[in-house]
């Protein structure tokens, strides 16, 4: 009998590991496709808005590298009712070997001062191996553009975000290419415009 009882409590303790594990593997899973769309949805609607200024005066918009990446885009839903948002998107050790992605929000005053953080870091994706981001510039009538490590120029926004990760587990991560909605010459024209407007009027 108390080899019965044994081979039951064996059998019991397996059947709940492997539930355990398959729900973990969903739970995952869930991860993966929910930031995914998360961050697809974020980068085809960065905004033409300037996130600050540099030492000429010059408006930026888009700063990034390979491990981080900094943009003006409205929230999903009822978030986006406080308008749109700076957003830092940066890999950062996660203390195990690894990295994870986070994302940092903050409120643009309409006064153009410092932008108003908002809250901790959110975790979009934790127990990445490696990763990295990369930009396209915008083609050019002659030539098309090219991926950058890091993108060249914060007065113009790229033409594609693309991400890539490599993930500890079982599911791998789909290559994310995200082309902006926006023509990415967008904010230097508006900083054109604006410098005619400043222009005095001739008669």
């Amino acid at each position: 009998m108390a080899l019965l009882l044994l081979g039951v409590y064996s059998g019991v303790r397996t059947a709940t590991r492997s539930v355990r594990s398959g729900s973990i593997a969903v739970e995952r899973l869930d991860q993966l496709r929910s930031a995914q769309q998360f961050m697809r949805q974020e980068l085809t609607q960065i905004a033409a808005v300037p996130q600050g200024r540099d030492q000429n005066g010059d408006s930026i918009y888009f700063t990034g590298d390979a491990q981080s990446m900094r943009f003006v885009a409205p929230l999903p839903g009822y978030l986006g009712k406080l308008g749109p948002q700076l957003q830092e998107w940066k890999l950062v050790s996660n203390d195990k070997g690894g990295s994870r992605l986070e994302v940092r929000f903050a409120l643009l005053p309409p006064d153009g001062s410092n932008p108003k953080p908002l809250g901790e870091p959110e975790v979009l994706m934790d127990d990445v191996r490696e990763g990295h981001f990369s930009y396209r510039t915008p083609d050019l009538p002659d030539q098309p553009g090219t991926w950058q490590a890091t993108w060249p120029d914060p007065r113009l926004l790229p033409r594609v975000v693309r991400v890539e990760l490599k993930l500890d587990g079982l599911h791998d991560w789909p290559r994310l290419d995200a082309p902006l909605r926006i023509d990415p010459t967008a904010g230097q024209q508006m900083d054109l415009l604006r410098g005619l407007r400043r222009q005095p009027v001739t008669r």
